[in-house]
């Protein structure tokens, strides 16, 4: 139990923090690419990740102040053009375009947050151009020879790398979401019985009104001779004078205390707040 509670607060922590969760998440990618293109000497690349390291400090700030189309925005255009420097600079086999299929779960869940039903046309828009890019690299770069040619194990160590961001972020944003969704769901289902609950009770007594108390008598009725009931009217001598004695406030506390008595005294029975200070007590197997 305490486990999942433990996982159900780190899923409520990251689907409400999500986009702030993601710039942390592209800073750290970035930070680590630093130091790859340190190690392999691609000078262009190494200034290209320190301005994007840079750019998610900023981004945090303004998620932060509650600017999120700023932060999707440049989310998205950090990305598409690092991209197409390092695949320029180091060549399309390193991997860099995974990067593009990597934001592909990030446009479409965080621009949900963005854009609401009349404007997600844009994030349709914003694949698009993901898709072209990734089309328009592979043409124009797949058998180019790069500006850098990197060592093979720098290669390798870039493929890999981008390939678990790839993974890791398909993956991440597919559990968020589903969690979401499920999260969600239970939560209108809960609503639904709440208010079916409260269309059938008396919010002051927590007693049953017409509407829940006539369903059951109906029930009984229908049982003929085998439903053996009786029901009983009852109500509070000189109510009014409670009222206009102590205000509707001390007239409610009269109805709640009673209430409690009713309950307390008819254990077994059904019993309903008719309407103002009148009762209803369903005695069931009775032949009073």
């Amino acid at each position: 139990m305490r486990e999942k509670n433990l996982i159900d607060r780190v899923m409520h922590f990251l689907v409400h923090n999500s986009i702030l969760f993601t710039i942390a998440i592209m800073g750290m990618v970035h930070f680590t690419l630093l130091v790859i293109m340190i190690i392999a000497q691609v000078t262009p690349l190494i200034h290209l990740n320190v301005l994007s390291v840079v750019i998610y400090v900023f981004c945090v700030i303004l998620c932060t102040s509650g600017h999120i189309m700023p932060v999707y925005l440049s989310l998205l255009l950090e990305v598409t053009f690092y991209t197409i420097a390092s695949v320029y600079q180091i060549g399309w086999n390193c991997g860099s375009v995974c990067f593009l299929c990597a934001i592909v779960p990030i446009i479409i869940y965080l621009g949900c947050f963005v854009f609401k039903r009349p404007q997600r046309w844009i994030i349709v828009l914003f694949l698009g151009i993901n898709i072209s890019t990734y089309f328009v690299l592979y043409l124009v770069f797949a058998d180019k020879p790069p500006v850098f040619a990197v060592p093979h194990v720098i290669r390798s160590i870039l493929v890999l790398f981008s390939s678990t961001v790839m993974i890791v972020s398909m993956i991440f944003y597919s559990t968020i979401y589903i969690y979401a969704s499920e999260v969600e769901k239970t939560d209108l289902v809960q609503k639904n019985k709440q208010l079916s609950v409260d269309a059938q009770e008396d919010t002051l007594t927590n007693l049953l009104n017409r509407r829940g108390f006539l369903p059951v008598v109906e029930e009984l009725m229908k049982k003929g001779k085998d439903g053996h009931f009786c029901v009983a009217f009852c109500d509070i001598d000189n109510f009014k004078r409670v009222n206009d004695t102590y205000g509707h406030d001390g007239g409610d506390e009269v109805l709640r205390h009673i209430s409690k008595i009713l309950v307390k005294e008819m254990q077994g029975c059904e019993i309903c707040r008719w309407g103002g200070e009148e009762f209803v007590i369903l005695i069931v197997s009775s032949d009073v």
